[in-house]
């Protein structure tokens, strides 16, 4: 089978194609999908996980058909149907012709949408949900979302917005803010010197940036709220090694980082939300797979504006 590779080392990646990969074979309770489209998230490039994996075959976000189970599959899906589905962060290899996927990971296709347009939304949508496990969010809440007008970002706007009615400020750039629509209450713009002291009193800061965006939520959010980071690279206080300096002067603010779960359940639900009309798909720029080297230059990209996505 055909299917992207990244080799060499992080500090050296070279992405190539390969024609001549092993199809796998689906053991115990495994999904295989044949691929036909997949979303590429540009960061996996210098993600390690990438590099411990003997195939060197990246991608996580897929849609595809199901062509066979596991011998000790027994669950509700069948041969032929359409899914799509989130690999987990230590197995990934989804931008091949074929791939494994657990039963955890796998749910039927927005019937309503594209496989590019499906393959482009498994992470987006499960990351910005799963913020609302983390962090007490109702109507009166205020919410304030970095990197809003970027694929999770515009994800997690129409979600929080959706399911729990919260008041929600859009930190985005002025170019992209149409991606925005009408949803978020606020819309500020990222440029604008020293955004920060504009917003205050946040309870809820759900921060998709990092760096230097992160450092400055601390500034609007309550002394008793919450910051919530996917930012890459990872905090230094990401995995418990330490404590954010802030929390010196703000003790009260509990701060979170997580990586996205896998959750089958919650990617059918979402597709009842995308069938539904009721939360929009992400914008996609598609490229066949002989163009699968120029897709992931565009996908490193910063501030496109759409989700890259493979064609297989």
């Amino acid at each position: 089978m055909k299917a992207v590779q990244i080799l060499g080392d992080m500090s050296s990646p070279k992405l190539t194609t390969n024609f001549s990969m092993e199809k796998p074979e689906p053991v115990k309770s495994d999904i295989l999908v044949r691929v036909h489209a997949a979303g590429v998230t540009g960061d996996e490039i210098m993600w390690p996980e990438t590099y411990r994996r003997p195939s060197r075959i990246p991608g996580h976000d897929i849609s595809g058909v199901i062509t066979a189970f596991g011998p000790d599959y027994s669950g509700p899906l069948k041969i032929g149907q359409e899914v799509f589905a989130f690999l987990s962060a230590h197995t990934g290899e989804g931008q091949a012709d074929y791939v494994l996927c657990s039963p955890d990971e796998v749910a039927l296709k927005p019937t309503a949408l594209s496989h590019a347009e499906a393959a482009a939304l498994p992470i987006p949508v499960l990351t910005a949900w799963e913020v609302l496990d983390y962090a007490d969010i109702d109507a009166g809440t205020r919410v304030l979302v970095t990197g809003a007008s970027g694929a999770v970002g515009q994800q997690f706007v129409q979600l929080v917005k959706h399911l729990t009615g919260a008041h929600v400020i859009a930190l985005a750039s002025a170019t992209n803010k149409q991606l925005l629509g009408d949803v978020p209450d606020e819309i500020i713009d990222y440029k604008t010197p020293n955004w920060e002291k504009s917003v205050q009193d946040v309870d809820v800061v759900f921060d998709t940036v990092g760096g230097e965006v992160l450092a400055k939520t601390w500034e609007t959010v309550k002394s008793d709220g919450m910051i919530i980071t996917i930012g890459d690279p990872a905090p230094s206080w990401a995995f418990g090694g330490d404590e954010p300096s802030e929390s010196l002067s703000l003790p009260g603010v509990r701060y979170k980082y997580f990586i996205v779960s896998p959750n089958g359940e919650r990617l059918g639900k979402m597709a009842g939300l995308f069938d539904e009309g009721v939360i929009k798909p992400l914008a996609v720029k598609t490229f066949p797979f002989d163009q699968a080297v120029e897709a992931w230059e565009h996908a490193r990209q910063r501030g496109k504006g759409y989700k890259v996505v493979i064609e297989f």
